[in-house]
């Protein structure tokens, strides 16, 4: 009875997992039981018998709530869904080698530290996921919570969620006798309250912005270029001529004329999605000056996403974002730096790493694109360099355009820094220095232009100038009780203090 009663909780969590990023933002705690679920399934089953039960089902989590955000098909998919499930058993190995060698309620302290550090680590794989995946971005619309972001990232969230699940079931197995469940519920809930509490206060305390700017994005037009023929144009598999070269000349039309119209309406930025200006490297001197004149003549900031194209070469694509001031000067040219893994990777040119900040008319102006956005410690630049302003190029696909969308808030929130997104084939949005979305439409189903009051002014965060030391600390914490575990056994204790563990 036991076992199929921990079967079960193993499918609920699962379940919970794998739909958590699906659901409406009022479902979405719905985490905060699939981790404590997990746990319950996992906890009550034997080591060796029990892990191919906890792999099967987390594997299952996983390939249903990825299968939209992996850009990879075929085998290779489910090779990757099978490596980020063997992460996922990480945490749930290591509660158990250290959580049962440690006397007490300091014991629900382990699994969230080896999440998170699981988690985080993650991120920083060379050519990784990056944070795709991290159970914090379930919380977005819990505005309070999400502020823990500017002095922790990403990581602090994380910890509190997976912390949840382990209290919980510590209390579990006591039969949820108060005398004894009473230190750590009242450790958990006095941070968790803490935590919500000073997020409000931020919120409700947070200045005016020193000053709003009228803003607007220009996407492509949807009916001219399909995502096929971009891709093929971009990796130089798709001849510039004919047909072709007339259409981007029609593309490059629709840019400066909507870009002229914004202007003359109010805008005094305009902004452009990741690649959506497809142009051959021959070409590209003149488009730039084209918007170079347009950009003095009506006295604008252009934020240009150029898709620069070399037929021939081994790579032939640059992703640029080239930001042109209202005297016709080119204030900075970014080369993307960060490829998405597969077909970007195989045809890009990389930039440098180094994100610009330059003074503006609107303060000290920054910019990243797409998948560099998910790099919290790569965009931390942003804030390093107490940017005012800063614009996410993105190019998304339907299947992701909330989750990303969602994503940029707490970029946000982690630099301080009011964030612009123009977006193709996704949401293209504006979010203050507080992760508040300010404006957004759909790309697919709301037409191709916003126009946005867009607050300007930075706010100072802990997380960027420190980083991520939360994380970092879980790792060395995790690092540390493994450590002690192993030198349990080696001498024969059963606890790391050297105590018999008892589960009363």
């Amino acid at each position: 009875m036991a076992h199929y009663r921990n079967m079960a909780w193993l499918a609920a969590g699962a379940t919970l997992i794998a739909v958590s990023t699906d659901l409406p933002e009022i479902a979405r705690p719905g985490i905060w039981l699939a981790l404590a679920f997990l746990l319950r399934g996992w906890r009550g089953m034997p080591t060796r018998s029990g892990l191919p039960s906890v792999g099967l089902a987390l594997y299952a989590a996983l390939a249903f709530a990825t299968r939209a955000s992996l850009p990879v098909g075929g085998p290779l998919y489910f090779v990757i869904v099978g490596g980020l499930t063997a992460l996922g058993l990480v945490p749930l190995l290591l509660d158990r080698w250290i959580g049962e060698r440690i006397d007490g309620w300091v014991s629900t302290l382990v699994f969230p530290m080896a999440y998170t550090a699981m988690e985080f680590l993650k991120s920083r794989m060379p050519d990784g996921p990056a944070t795709w995946g991290s159970i914090a971005y379930t919380q977005y619309g819990n505005l309070p919570l999400m502020q823990l972001a500017a002095l922790t990232g990403l990581w602090g969230i994380t910890f509190v969620i997976a912390w949840f699940a382990s209290t919980l079931n510590w209390a579990w197995e006591r039969r949820f006798d108060w005398a004894t469940v009473r230190a750590p519920a009242l450790a958990f809930a006095a941070v968790l309250g803490a935590i919500m509490t000073g997020g409000g206060l931020r919120l409700a305390f947070a200045a005016s912005p020193p000053a709003t700017t009228r803003v607007a994005v220009v996407s492509f037009p949807r009916d001219l270029l399909v995502p096929r023929e971009m891709f093929r144009i971009a990796d130089g598999r798709m001849p510039v001529d004919g047909d072709v070269a007339v259409k981007l000349e029609r593309l490059h039309d629709w840019f400066f004329e909507n870009t002229e119209r914004e202007a003359r309406a109010g805008a005094r930025l305009v902004a452009w999605p990741e690649m959506n200006f497809l142009v051959l490297d021959k070409d590209e001197p003149v488009a730039l000056e084209r918007a170079q004149t347009l950009a003095a003549k009506e006295h604008v900031y252009i934020a240009m996403a150029l898709g620069t194209v070399s037929p021939g070469q081994p790579r032939p694509f640059q992703n640029k974002s080239v930001l042109v001031d209202p005297s016709g000067r080119i204030a900075f040219s970014y080369l993307k730096s960060r490829p998405v893994i597969g077909w970007e990777e195989s045809v890009m040119r990389r930039g440098d790493g180094h994100l610009p900040v330059v003074a503006t008319g609107f303060g000290r102006m920054s910019a990243a694109i797409c998948f560099e956005g998910d790099s919290p410690d790569f965009v931390r630049q942003v804030g390093r360099g107490e940017a005012d302003l800063w614009v996410l190029h993105v190019n998304d696909w339907p299947a992701i355009k909330h989750s990303h969308f969602e994503m940029a808030a707490f970029r946000a929130i982690e630099n301080g820094a009011p964030l612009l997104r123009p977006a193709s084939f996704g949401v293209s949005g504006a979010f203050d220095a507080f992760g508040r979305a300010v404006g957004e439409t759909d790309h697919v189903s709301g037409g191709p232009v916003l126009v946005v009051d867009m607050p300007l002014g930075g706010v100072p965060t802990a997380y960027a100038r420190l980083g991520d030391f939360f994380a970092w600390a879980c790792v060395a914490g995790t690092a540390v009780g493994a450590l002690l575990a192993w030198k349990g056994v080696r001498h024969g204790r059963e606890s790391i203090t050297g105590t018999a563990f008892s589960r009363a």
